[in-house]
């Protein structure tokens, strides 16, 4: 039996409608809409590219979306005053600096520069803080993705033994964090795996929700997929150029094609896990407003 696909592209669209009309309700009762920020140093290409999506991204679901382009020799004073001003700006409700940033500026000051109340990239130590504690303001956008996609796809997740192959800051550390908390789409019991790890097979065998953020290309064998898991593969890996496209081949960290034939649920690459990073941006920087609003 094939396993059913977890399509980020597909829940993407149905939380950014939710968003937008709920950004339309505030506006007619409060008179406010979210404000975001996104601030791009260089012109890195795929910097560029992720941003412009971020923009168009704001814009559809109807935010305020302030682009700050600045050149490659920017000097750190000047984006930490730029950071300054927003962080005081009222209308502004969250802030994105696009990493990764020149070599000349220190990313970690940069990141912690961001009043942690519009660091909807939940990046900051005090959003780490309170994201371990249990009372998270910003949920981390990729992780935040990952259990949304699980929970409506309908995934059990309350006892679940859930196993997570990565210990990233951004993914890893963070998905194992929030699926072993007391709540909505989580309440599991949690492994996490990385390089370390003597008998990663072992491990993923024993999973009834398999994470894989690794970004080693087919990395999790079929064989290793208990019957029925749920498998979120958050792997994308340039693999080549196809020849007839000229585009990039992407593939994930699972072995997809035999892995859908054991697995009860599967994420695509691409079209997965990917779709639901910047959505999830949005998500923040509404909450972001709602919290300002104490709607939250």
């Amino acid at each position: 039996m094939t396993a059913k696909l977890i399509k980020g592209t597909e829940i993407r669209e149905e939380i950014l409608k939710e968003i937008e009309e709920e950004v339309k309700q505030i506006k007619e009762k409060h008179g406010a809409v979210p404000g975001l920020v996104t601030i791009l140093v260089g012109e890195n290409p795929a910097s560029v590219s992720y941003v412009t999506l971020k923009i168009k991204t704001a814009k559809r679901v109807g935010f305020k979306e302030v682009q700050e382009n600045l050149p490659e020799n920017v000097s750190e004073e000047e984006l930490l005053a730029m950071i300054d001003k927003y962080n005081k700006d009222d209308s502004i409700h969250g802030i994105l600096v696009q990493l990764p940033l020149p070599k000349h500026i220190d990313e970690k000051k940069v990141l912690y520069a961001i009043d942690p109340d519009k660091d909807v990239d939940a990046f900051h130590p005090v959003n780490v803080g309170r994201l371990v504690i249990g009372e998270p303001k910003f949920l981390p956008c990729t992780p935040a993705g990952i259990q949304e996609m699980i929970v409506r796809a309908g995934v059990p997740t309350d006892g679940a033994e859930v196993v997570v192959v990565g210990r990233s800051n951004i993914v890893g550390k963070p998905i194992a964090i929030m699926m072993m908390q007391k709540g909505r789409g989580a309440n599991a019991t949690v492994t996490v795996c990385h390089t370390g790890t003597k008998d990663l097979e072992f491990h993923c065998k024993r999973a009834d929700i398999l994470i894989v953020a690794a970004g080693r290309p087919g990395l999790v064998k079929a064989e290793w997929i208990k019957p029925g898991a749920c498998v979120i593969d958050v792997g994308v890996n340039r693999v080549g150029i196809s020849e007839k496209t000229g585009k990039p081949i992407l593939k994930g960290d699972v072995d997809f094609d035999k892995a859908k034939e054991i697995a009860g649920w599967i994420t695509p690459v691409p079209g997965g896990v990917g779709p639901m990073t910047i959505t999830m941006l949005m998500k923040n920087t509404l909450n972001s407003l709602k919290y300002k609003l104490g709607l939250l």
